[in-house]
């Protein structure tokens, strides 16, 4: 079948504004996921749109389904073929959703960040084959001549600029609170010039991006949250507020 030209050009984001539900399980809907089930009721068309809640709530399974809708590869890294998109939509979680995309814009490149695989994907940067990005553009520095904390770093301050799409799985797994700082300002940087950013976090830090759209994904799906409301804000400012009493809470008689 003859593919759809894609006549999007770069532009500022957002690029992918949400998820729409297909036919294709009908009454059958495979995922029991609250969040998942409502994912196509979030809205992505904010320049920063942040997913909070607890372990389990969904969060990874939603980023790597934008991800995959946008046509990043699923171990993560770079967009492919420098920011160009599939010509026509890729579904998602085995059909259930299609990505919703800005009709006339597509970003000029973009970067999907999953902890868990950020070595591999760094080893590949490094390696310069024929297929790797210039190292370049991650600051010269080869990525395994750094700590975890600084290669993910080099990422943010290097490849986070305007007209690009930023999809984070729990960043803050590779950064100290000054890292946070810096990578959370490298965010607000790009997102006033034009990129789009959907970041799954647990982190207070990077919740706390000015004017971020933020989600928190819960037993009931997800709601649309206020910084202070989010229980990772609220816990954490408890914690270091009277530590002593989450210790007895936790810990029990193990404390003794």
């Amino acid at each position: 079948m003859k593919k759809r030209r894609d006549i999007r050009r770069p532009g500022p984001g957002p690029y992918l504004l949400g998820l729409e539900r297909t036919d294709q399980w009908g009454e059958g809907f495979p995922y029991d996921v609250p969040a998942i089930a409502a994912a196509a009721e979030m809205r992505l068309d904010a320049p920063v749109t942040m997913l909070a809640g607890d372990n389990g709530t969904g969060k990874s399974t939603l980023v790597e389904a934008f991800a995959q809708a946008i046509g990043f590869a699923a171990h993560g890294g770079e967009l492919e073929r420098a920011g160009e998109l599939p010509p026509v939509p890729r579904p998602v979680l085995d059909g259930a959703f299609e990505p919703v995309l800005h009709r006339w814009n597509k970003p000029r490149n973009g970067y999907f960040l999953r902890a868990e695989s950020f070595f591999n994907v760094a080893a590949s940067v490094d390696d310069g084959g024929k297929f790797s990005p210039d190292i370049s553009l991650y600051g010269g520095v080869k990525l395994h001549e750094q700590s975890h904390g600084e290669s993910f770093l080099a990422l943010a301050t290097h490849r986070f600029a305007g007209e690009g799409l930023y999809i984070l799985d729990e960043p803050e797994a590779a950064l100290s609170v000054t890292g946070a700082l810096a990578v959370l300002a490298a965010i607000t940087r790009a997102a006033k010039d034009g990129a789009q950013f959907i970041i799954a976090t647990h982190s207070p830090i990077l919740l706390a991006c000015p004017g971020a759209r933020i989600y928190e994904l819960g037993d009931e799906g997800f709601i649309e949250c206020d910084y202070d409301d989010l229980d990772a804000v609220r816990l954490t400012r408890g914690f270091l507020g009277d530590p002593a009493r989450y210790l007895r809470a936790a810990l029990g008689d193990l404390r003794d």
